[in-house]
């Protein structure tokens, strides 16, 4: 009987020291978490544009006013804007987007009053196994906290290199709509990762979430330079470039531009017809960017593009890190035509 009491009292010792600690965590934390709503227009089945509200998380990572989210959250966005724990909405824009790997940074236009800056820890370093905490705005219930575990690590890499494209984390941690762009902490208290998506047969979370790991951000959009150009498209593969009598094997489908964006000023024109491919819903009727800087955009010529982006000191869109403008080869209405893509920043 003395044993039992003793083994009930350990216990009960380590939960409620267990749940002190993420308390705790969580306390220290939240403040650096924000909650991003997002404008965009989107096109309806009677040809009409719309505004679409959106809902989406994210971390504040430095003092300049830079917040690291998921890139399908902001990518399309007209109008951003970011609220954090006090209330206090700042506006944002979008400065870096990597879509493939599902990661954005956006910059504030201004400080708030109160702010808490997260750092970024090394997700190398963390193992299958270990805890961590996600917060976000899951449907719209701001600054809620999940409590899980890094179930596995995930590797995409390219066919032709074995270049390694995108790297995940699989959680069991609950990631809903509204959580994407949210960070991942570990009990460190450092993000070790940014929520992307969730594999699940009910449309809610199922036990596999998946968020990408600090170290991609660091290297993509953080110190890469992965540059937003407002472009929300589709990578057509061989049998879908031949159905639409494209020159090249693959091209970049202009679905939709955002309005005052890089590519909105270089001319690219979005669709108007959604349609279904193998499928996906896709919107046809837009530019299709057969080349940048004469790489084809290819399956092999844009593995080529992110291996030579990665090796270069800033990650810049193929190794040219101080170039700022871009030359576009497009299919517009079955004539090939030239366009320049320009960055100010």
């Amino acid at each position: 009987m003395e044993r039992l009491t003793i083994f009930l009292f350990l216990n009960l010792f380590i939960f409620t020291a267990h749940s002190q600690s993420i308390a705790e965590l969580y306390k220290e934390v939240n403040p650096s978490v924000v909650t991003i709503l997002t404008e965009s227009k989107v096109l309806k089945k009677d040809y009409q544009t719309a505004t679409d509200e959106g809902i989406g998380s994210g971390v504040l990572i430095s003092e300049e006013g830079e917040i690291l989210t998921a890139a399908h959250v902001v990518n399309d966005a007209e109008k951003i804007t970011v609220r954090f724990l006090n209330g206090e909405e700042i506006l944002a824009k979008v400065i870096r987007s990597a879509p493939m790997a599902d990661l954005a940074l956006i910059k504030l236009s201004w400080m708030p009053k109160e702010y808490t800056i997260a750092k970024l820890g090394d997700s190398d370093k963390a193992s299958v196994g270990e805890q961590v905490i996600i917060v976000g705005a899951p449907y719209g219930l701001e600054h809620s906290l999940s409590v899980g575990h890094i179930s596995g690590r995930k590797e995409q890499k390219t066919k032709t290199s074995g270049f390694t494209l995108n790297e995940f984390f699989q959680t069991d941690a609950s990631i809903n709509q509204g959580n994407s762009g949210g960070p991942m902490f570990n009990l460190k208290g450092e993000v070790i990762g940014i929520s992307s998506y969730i594999i699940t047969e009910s449309g809610g979370f199922q036990g596999l979430g998946f968020a990408a790991t600090s170290n991609l951000a660091k290297k993509v959009v953080v110190d890469g330079n992965r540059r937003w150009t407002g472009i929300n498209g589709y990578f057509l593969d061989e049998k879908t470039a031949w159905m639409l009598n494209v020159p090249i094997n693959g091209g970049l489908l202009v679905e939709s531009v955002v309005r005052f964006s890089p590519a909105y000023y270089a001319g690219l024109k979005g669709g108007f017809e959604n349609v279904m491919v193998d499928r996906q819903d896709i919107v046809l009727g837009g530019d299709i960017i057969l080349s940048v800087n004469e790489f084809p955009l290819t399956r092999k010529g844009f593995e080529q593009l992110n291996q030579i982006a990665s090796k270069s000191a800033d990650g810049a869109l193929a190794g040219f890190s101080d170039q700022k403008s871009f030359k576009l080869t497009v299919l517009r209405g079955g004539k090939i035509e030239e366009l320049t893509l320009e960055f100010k920043e």
